[in-house]
């Protein structure tokens, strides 16, 4: 059977957080919000096992922001004092905290949620991490004065955790790097060694994921500009293809990415979007199993994962639920149909 497993990050339920949004407050404060996030996870453990994954993720359960959430545990970090920030290129507006001393990390950052993932679970686990090129990209930078050394220092951090998450039994450690769609060039100058030294040492599975952006609208007016082709993945995949990380996600369903890019990715393992996640028009399991056969052209069936566009967090639950049944049930076809 294809391997299957998410992107990332999935919604919250409404008693944890805000629903439908990207940056969502908490519903609690102190132990009870700790006992919600875990509460989550195990909630969406279950109904990843449930739909038929084969690699298990926490969903991000624990984090308000796939980057903010590894950034409130290290110092030189001042949240109090945020600013607004173009992010992406100025694609949208955030409100970022700022980067205005030497970065430390206090502690470990996902152990309590990393740790509770692998022990309710006897699936491959995959825990996910900001690439340092996004986290450069979502803070204002008040101390170092230089992209690329804020991304060094940053990695140096993400490679601490990432170590201490292999240790703690993740099979699969995901960074990823939305930024790597948007900032090309700098890519090959400085991104894929920042993202290297986040990698370094690392002898579990290691991943990179690269998507057009959540299903928010100012992401969807970009994806409008991009043409009838979007061939940012031209550039940065080559570079991947020599790096040392195993896995690299893409967008496939209803984008505009030329199928053929994918084979630039030759001797990596390929998580193949076939679940849109800016649409909640549920797949079938038909469009999935066509999806994956239309990847096979240009990769190997025994590289293949069939995964999720990006991450499903500003989505209805109801949604995202129907959407993970099919990925499985179109993985489980395509599986019949291509043997």
């Amino acid at each position: 059977m294809f391997r299957t497993a998410i992107a990332g990050s999935l919604p919250k339920p409404g008693w944890l957080a805000e629903t439908n949004k990207l940056w969502p407050k908490w519903s609690h404060e102190g132990d009870a919000l700790k006992q919600a996030k875990l509460d989550a996870t195990l909630m969406w453990i279950k109904a990843q096992e449930d739909a038929g994954l084969t690699t298990i993720g926490d969903g991000e359960q624990s984090r308000q922001h796939f980057v903010h959430g590894f950034l409130e545990q290290v110092d030189g970090i001042d949240f109090e004092h945020k600013v607004e920030m173009g992010i992406r290129a100025d694609r949208y507006k955030a409100m970022v905290p700022q980067v205005v001393a030497p970065l430390k990390l206090k502690g470990r950052v996902h152990q309590a949620e990393a740790r509770f993932l692998r022990a309710h679970t006897t699936r491959k686990v995959k825990f996910t991490l900001p690439g340092p090129m996004t986290i450069v990209d979502t803070v204002a930078d008040r101390h170092y004065g230089d992209r690329a050394k804020l991304a060094y220092a940053f990695a140096g951090l993400l490679n601490q955790e990432a170590l201490a998450l292999q240790a703690d039994g993740v099979d699969i450690v995901q960074f990823d790097e939305p930024a790597f769609n948007v900032y090309m060039d700098e890519v090959a100058t400085w991104g894929i060694g920042a993202l290297e030294r986040a990698a370094s040492g690392l002898t579990c599975t290691t991943a990179v994921h690269i998507c057009y952006g959540y299903g928010i609208q100012a992401n969807l007016d970009w994806k409008k500009t991009l043409g009838d082709q979007w061939r940012q993945y031209e550039k940065v995949f080559p570079v991947l293809a020599k790096s040392s990380i195993d896995q690299v996600s893409l967008e496939c369903i209803h984008s505009h990415v030329p199928p053929d890019l994918m084979a630039l990715l030759k001797g990596k393992d390929v998580m193949v979007g076939v679940i849109d996640v800016a649409s909640d028009e549920v797949e079938t399991p038909e469009a999935v199993a066509e999806t994956i056969a239309n990847a096979l052209r240009f990769v190997p069936r025994e590289r293949l994962i069939a995964c999720t566009n990006c991450g499903m967090a500003p989505m209805d639950r109801a949604i995202a639920m129907a959407k993970l049944e099919a990925l499985a049930r179109g993985a489980e076809l395509a599986q019949r149909k291509t043997t």
